[in-house]
């Protein structure tokens, strides 16, 4: 439980008693690999930080063709935002990529949460600003660069995931066959 405090105050300080509060509304919870946490039509009540392991976020379009739109690990959360958010079905399947150890918060517990200890807003503010701002850096990465460009950016801004992460997920990821991964990765070998 120190992990989720030590992420928590690299952006807010707590007193002992409300790094105790925020422990006492967090429920751990196993996966194993290739457990679906959440799939579509399902409703979504809690957001998830990641002790240790690896998910994916992805949806499945009318073809049934899979379209990657999140990887989390270690440190990071990890949920279908859109329906937790708007309290609508989830759109989202989110699947376990190696074996998991989780934290969940509710939503009701996350909203009395920011009325007992307003700084937790503040926390979850800047959490959600700088998905915003990724996700925004990747959609003009997807319209600006290339394939080889977007793999290279990939591989500096997350420089462990390549080893965690099937290479089909990546090139998906990238928006690119996984032939046209393998040729990237030959030509920069």
């Amino acid at each position: 439980m120190s992990k989720i405090i030590s992420h928590v105050e690299k952006i807010i300080s707590l007193s002992d008693k409300e790094k105790e509060e925020f422990l006492s509304i967090l429920q751990h919870l196993s996966l194993k690999k290739k457990t679906l946490l959440i799939r579509p039509g399902e409703k979504v009540e809690h957001e998830y930080y990641i002790l240790k392991g690896s998910l994916i976020a992805y949806y499945l379009d009318q073809n049934d063709n899979q379209h990657i739109i999140q990887f989390s690990i270690e440190d990071w959360w990890i949920s279908d935002f859109e329906a937790f958010f708007k309290e609508e079905p989830a759109k989202l399947y989110v699947q376990a990529n190696e074996d998991c150890e989780l934290l969940a918060i509710h939503k009701e517990a996350l909203e009395t949460l920011y009325q007992r200890i307003p700084s937790f807003e503040r926390f979850f503010r800047i959490k959600t600003t700088g998905a915003f701002v990724s996700l925004r850096q990747r959609i003009l990465s997807s319209l600006q660069k290339n394939s080889k460009e977007r793999y290279v950016e990939f591989c500096k801004q997350y420089p462990t995931m390549e080893k965690r992460f099937a290479n089909y997920h990546i090139a998906n990821y990238l928006g690119i066959k996984a032939e046209s991964l393998s040729r990237i990765r030959k030509e920069l070998a």
